[in-house]
């Protein structure tokens, strides 16, 4: 099973049915928290609901079209970062990402995407990762600002979010933009070969 040691806390390992039972836990205790933006969380009611997001999760996987990752700190399971989807056309990607309540303002999440980019970057050979998040969710947006990306514009009513239409804020960066002598982009923070999942550069 892929695993990642990011350092001493924080682990990625690729998320697995057997995952079912403690992810769903999490995510429900975070229901709440995680609601204003992320609307997905109504379709999870649950455990067998998410077992069949995680058979499609390793779907894209087993595709290569990117793949969804467990964060662990310190043993336990905080949080998911994923890829939307690998365009191997275009050689970019979309991250997505979220991270319990209460282990928020540590940095996990910063070195966890660090980590997805050094292996886009680094491994995947790709030209571009995206983040993409509500223009008012200020935590999230904090990510890509700390990671050095740039911020390309506001999306207007992009998404429905229960109630209203929210607008998106667009941060794009480019292979050649990624300093990797950053704390958060050294080769401790990229994914070791050996530990890769099978994603592997195509052309479709």
């Amino acid at each position: 099973m892929f695993a990642h040691k990011i350092n001493g806390q924080t682990e990625l390992q690729l998320l697995q049915h057997p995952h079912c039972q403690e992810l769903f836990k999490l995510m429900d205790a975070n229901r709440r928290h995680l609601r204003p933006w992320h609307p997905w969380i109504d379709l999870i009611r649950t455990a067998p609901d998410l077992d069949r997001f995680i058979t499609n999760w390793l779907q894209q996987f087993s595709s290569n079209r990117g793949f969804h990752a467990g964060i662990w700190h310190e043993g336990k399971l905080c949080g998911v970062i994923n890829h939307l989807n690998v365009d191997w056309l275009n050689r970019s990607t979309a991250l997505c990402y979220w991270l319990d309540e209460a282990r928020q303002g540590r940095g996990i999440m910063t070195i966890a995407c660090g980590a997805f980019i050094s292996h886009a970057f680094n491994a995947l050979k790709l030209n571009r990762v995206t983040i993409e998040c509500a223009s008012t969710n200020t935590r999230s947006r904090r990510v890509p600002e700390r990671l050095g990306f740039k911020f390309e514009g506001i999306i207007r009513g992009i998404e429905w979010l229960h109630d209203r239409y929210a607008d998106h804020a667009i941060y794009g960066l480019l292979t050649g933009e990624w300093n990797q002598d950053d704390e958060y982009s050294c080769e401790r923070s990229a994914l070791r070969p050996e530990l890769e999942p099978h994603l592997h550069c195509v052309q479709n």
